[in-house]
């Protein structure tokens, strides 16, 4: 019965977005309505993996910077150019061996990603403060200044530590990416092979735990059965950090039908991901693949490399992008994701998550000050202001609420 109701209301919501359709605007009536939208609403971007900028040492997020030239795709002056309120910064530590040492290693990195945004955030106090629960997003984006807060990719750096989770929930995380691109003590990847065959006996812990603490549960990168397992035992509303509906883009990392009806039975919430493989079959381009898997060769081990040598690997990969520039998914081809999740689960139970600074990159919308791109197509498509909010950022809030607020009945 749920199940149909839910199909009910989807449909519904189907009708009201495109009711507007038949009633044209010109091209500068969409801009106007779009940029009024943009500014009312509050925008959040659950995905931005623009930490690992700032732990160089010259990455300056106060300035203004060209992110075609090296400049990553985020920093203070152009999220306000581009209308982003508030945002998660990932603390992401790629996956690395499963080791008491490897365990210590990557604890340390995270907390020295942790330290180094409260860091930030403090030094830039009159652009910025740190975000903990909706209503700081909501009171910081009227006092004019940027809501930060954060996100754990990766549960690596939990180790076997359930009381890690606690402390990185003191630190500022609200959600925890259960894992990355291999599987790890907690549950299987989507792009690994079977382990676990979904979360393991201490991932269902690591699920408990999060639920107990009110820290939100991101399946964004898990596999399948992972998906399911998370769902029979959570307490609380999930997310996908960044994530895509996979029957316009077959990929294992973006989430089919059926998880996606399950997902708005839940009461979860998907933020599309902006990373254009992931919203579009990549057009083939040999000489590129070939240059980068070169470039990786090379540069293997890139944390363990001095700074200098970090550089050098930077500028040799960005004068790969300069010379065999990517053909790029548009807005257009990420909005007709968003149209699809509200066909097969709802309007109520889809968001934004850029993946800035880990890939993500549209031809119209390659970094932050481009996102009012995204309010325009959603314009010209019919949705109305109530929806955009919604999209925008009502739908995570409401998940962030619903996850406090069980976390508060346990």
């Amino acid at each position: 019965m749920k199940s149909v109701v839910n199909f009910v209301i989807a449909m519904l919501s189907l009708a009201i977005v495109f009711s507007s359709c038949s009633s044209k605007m010109t091209e500068e009536q969409i801009r106007k309505k779009a940029a009024d939208i943009h500014e009312k609403v509050l925008t959040v971007d659950t995905h931005n993996d623009t930490p690992s900028m700032l732990m160089r040492s010259d990455y300056n997020i106060a300035e203004k910077h060209d992110p075609r030239k090296g400049g990553g795709k985020l920093d203070f002056p152009r999220m306000k150019e581009g209308g982003l309120d508030a945002v998660f910064f990932a603390v992401f530590i790629g996956q690395g061996p499963r080791t008491p040492e490897g365990n210590t290693k990557a604890m340390k990195r995270a907390l020295a990603m942790y330290d180094k945004i409260h860091e930030t955030v403090k030094n830039n106090s009159d652009l910025a403060e740190m975000a903990y629960t909706p209503d700081d997003a909501y009171r910081i984006e009227k006092e004019g200044k940027r809501a930060i807060f954060i996100g754990m990719e990766n549960g690596y750096p939990i180790g076997n530590d359930l009381s890690m989770i606690q402390k990185y929930y003191n630190l500022g995380a609200r959600y925890i990416t259960l894992s990355h691109t291999k599987n790890n003590d907690i549950c299987d990847s989507s792009m690994d092979s079977t382990e676990h065959n979904g979360l393991s006996k201490f991932g269902e812990k690591v699920v408990a735990e999060m639920n107990r603490l009110g820290m939100m549960v991101d399946i964004s990168h898990v596999s399948d059965s992972t998906f399911y397992d998370v769902l029979k035992i959570t307490r609380a509303p999930v997310i996908a950090s960044h994530s895509c509906a996979r029957a316009l883009c077959d990929n294992t990392r973006n989430i089919n039908d059926d998880m996606l009806k399950k997902l708005a039975e839940n009461g979860g919430v998907i933020q599309m991901c902006i990373l254009s493989a992931y919203v579009k079959k990549p057009e083939s381009n040999p000489e590129r693949d070939k240059a980068t898997k070169q470039l990786r060769e090379k540069f293997q081990n890139y944390e363990k490399m001095s700074g200098e040598e970090q550089k050098k690997a930077r500028q040799e990969w960005q004068a790969i992008q300069e010379k065999y520039p990517q053909s790029l998914a548009t807005v257009s081809d990420m909005v007709d994701h968003i149209d699809h999740i509200v066909k097969v689960a709802g309007i109520d139970h889809v968001g934004i998550g850029t993946d800035f600074d880990g890939g993500g990159g549209l031809k119209d919308c390659y970094d932050v000050s481009e996102m009012g791109n995204i309010t325009q197509e959603l314009v010209r498509r019919g949705y109305t202001e109530e929806q955009i909010r919604k999209i925008w950022g009502g739908n995570l809030m409401r998940v962030f609420r619903q996850v406090e607020k069980a976390a508060g009945e346990m």
